[in-house]
């Protein structure tokens, strides 16, 4: 059961275009997602959303994997997923303030996908240093492996091994 007393069957991952790129735009110009977003720069507007969607597309078509919509009690609560980041497979997960306190339901289903379906040994989470709740990644059993570079930003880089 979620927070706020949701069911694991409320949340569903659907492509990105499925979503209205108003709801999109919204969330990636909310002031609390955009602190944990250091690459995000500027006013998200309809051109970089276009961009955003394109380049995540691609990314499906190249990788054969990437970012989905999550979708929970038919709401647009955020997106993330499994995606290329520096030759490793990285869990990305931006939830509108609202239902962060579904972020635990939602990765253990990308969770699933990476350890079950894809069968991988191990996925990485990139966090930025200033990210005030970063213990809760280490309580889902991410160790912290080393600090990277990306965008001129730095990011602790999280490993999570398959056990």
């Amino acid at each position: 059961m979620l927070k706020d007393g949701y069911q694991t069957g409320d949340v569903r991952f659907v492509p990105l275009s499925d979503v209205k790129k108003s709801k999109l735009i919204d969330l990636m110009n909310n002031e609390g997602v955009r602190r944990n977003l250091p690459l995000l720069t500027g006013y998200f507007s309809e051109k970089a959303c276009q961009a955003f969607l394109a380049k995540k597309q691609e990314h499906w078509i190249k990788h054969g994997l990437g970012p989905w919509a999550f979708i929970i009690r038919d709401e647009f609560a955020g997106w993330g997923g499994l995606q290329i980041e520096q030759g490793e497979v990285d869990v990305a997960l931006v939830l509108h303030p609202k239902f962060w306190g579904a972020g635990k339901i939602i990765f253990s289903k990308i969770k699933d996908e990476a350890f079950n379906q894809m069968e991988l040994d191990s996925i990485t989470a990139l966090l930025p240093p200033c990210r005030s709740n970063s213990k809760a990644i280490t309580r889902l059993g991410f160790i912290e492996e080393a600090k990277v570079v990306i965008g001129q930003e730095t990011f602790i880089r999280y490993r999570l091994t398959k056990s």
